[in-house]
């Protein structure tokens, strides 16, 4: 659902977007309907592509905080470890 969310948004930013240009330059807003559908369908493209990104980037981010978790459950052994020998040491 969240892709099918991103590409109308997209799309319906890319109308509004073409509706605006015409706006602005104050030509009839349904004179051409195929470059409405162009325009839509390039912004619905980069609505598809910024989800895929959005979804690899919570992916990578996963893997990272997983990696950085790991690293430190390490140092906390070491440190222990560490600190065992010194108590032995003094002992």
């Amino acid at each position: 659902m969240a892709l099918l969310s991103s590409i109308l948004g997209f799309s319906l930013f890319g109308l509004g977007a073409r509706l605006g240009q015409l706006g602005i330059q104050k030509r009839n807003l349904l004179d051409n309907p195929g470059a409405h559908a162009l325009s839509m369908l390039a912004f619905g493209y980069v609505g598809y592509w910024a989800h895929q990104w959005d979804e690899r980037a919570g992916v990578l981010i996963a893997e990272k905080r997983a990696e950085i978790a790991e690293r430190r459950r390490l140092r906390i052994a070491q440190a222990e470890e560490a600190s065992a020998a010194a108590l032995a040491e003094a002992a």
